[in-house]
């Protein structure tokens, strides 16, 4: 994985606004769904995407690909559209979310999309669903295998008790070959985290399992990137990176608002999310040049 330069800076920067703006178009073709989960991370997705992750759209089944997996399956609109954009699919198909007979169903569904690795709903089964898979590899690869296992989560779904039983194997397990990623964006469906279940000191926590534990800013690439190398380094425990992020981000009126958390746009909303989006969009093409 290489250095982040200016140029490549710029074009994530521009990828991740087109992936924005395809959430927000799907959201509203689909009339239901999740808009602040998934805007707020489009910046993560965008770096595995075009840059961490080693994968192939074109030979989505190759055998020595990383695997990413979507814990927290809500807020797929932006899995959807990173996968979309990176050529796994037409992003035309995007808009077909949620539609009856779609590919693009409201939680991810593997027999529907064969190329994503496993479905996802009930919260807080991802990460022992990776823990399985990054432990299964160790046993048939052992050192010799060189892939990592991701899972994306959300912060409410650690209320989940099945999140700290996976938690506790992968520190015993010493699984350096698993990367979690945790969208710590404080909010629910219902609420602020710290009101419905206070979270913090959550670095504590995983630490106290024998986590690798990383904090980063999850809309700085910089940031993000060098937590992914760093997590690569890490060959004697499991890594969780902790990811500060905006809800919403990108779009003024649905920034920081729990009641975004499940809630998509009208069509006076999403003109209006489009059109901050495409300013953006130019704005940081005229810094870049």
């Amino acid at each position: 994985m290489s250095h982040l330069n200016d140029a490549k800076i710029k074009e994530l920067e521009l990828k991740a606004n087109n992936v924005r703006q395809s959430i927000i178009e799907m959201l509203l073709a689909a009339g239901s769904g999740h808009t602040a989960g998934p805007l707020g991370m489009a910046d993560i997705f965008t770096l595995l995407y075009f840059h961490a992750l080693r994968h192939d759209p074109k030979n989505p089944s190759w055998e020595d690909r990383d695997r990413l997996i979507l814990s927290n399956g809500h807020i797929c609109p932006v899995l959807y559209a990173a996968m979309a954009h990176a050529g796994y699919f037409p992003v035309e198909e995007l808009k077909t979310l949620r539609k009856f007979g779609s590919r693009l169903q409201g939680h991810p569904h593997r027999e529907f999309m064969s190329f994503l690795e496993t479905s996802s709903g009930p919260l807080g089964s991802g990460l022992s669903q990776t823990v399985g898979m990054a432990l299964a590899e160790r046993i048939n690869k052992g050192k010799s295998s060189d892939k990592f296992f991701y899972c994306l989560m959300g912060d409410g779904e650690l209320d989940c008790g099945q999140v700290w039983e996976a938690t506790m194997l992968a520190g015993k397990e010493k699984l350096g070959n698993l990367i979690g990623i945790i969208d710590r964006n404080n909010i629910q469906i219902d609420g602020f985290t710290e009101d419905i279940m206070p979270l913090d000191p959550l670095r504590e926590k995983f630490e106290s399992f024998n986590w690798h534990v990383l904090e980063i800013n999850g809309h700085d690439f910089n940031d993000i990137n060098n937590a992914i190398e760093t997590a690569k380094a890490e060959f004697s425990s499991p890594t969780m990176i902790i990811a500060h992020t905006i809800p919403g981000k990108g779009v003024d009126f649905t920034e920081r608002r729990f009641e975004w958390h499940g809630k998509p746009p009208n069509k006076e909303e999403a003109a209006l999310a489009l059109a901050e989006l495409r300013t953006l969009g130019g704005k940081i093409k005229s810094e870049h040049e």
